[in-house]
């Protein structure tokens, strides 16, 4: 997910997967999808907002 949000997959401001969607995609469980969200998060590469989803941070 960190290349794909480095390589422009994502806009700034574009909804990013649910932990649903990486889950199938990726096919982990949901818990491991949550964690790359966090991870993702505390790297300042997301931000969520509650009951919306997560977000690209632009650059």
């Amino acid at each position: 997910m960190r290349r794909r949000l480095g390589a422009g997959w994502y806009e700034p401001g574009e909804r990013f997967l649910g932990t649903v969607d990486i889950a199938a995609e990726f096919q982990v469980s949901q818990s491991t999808a949550q964690k790359v969200v966090v991870a993702l998060r505390e790297e300042g590469r997301l931000y969520t907002v509650l009951g919306q989803g997560s977000f690209v941070v632009g650059e």
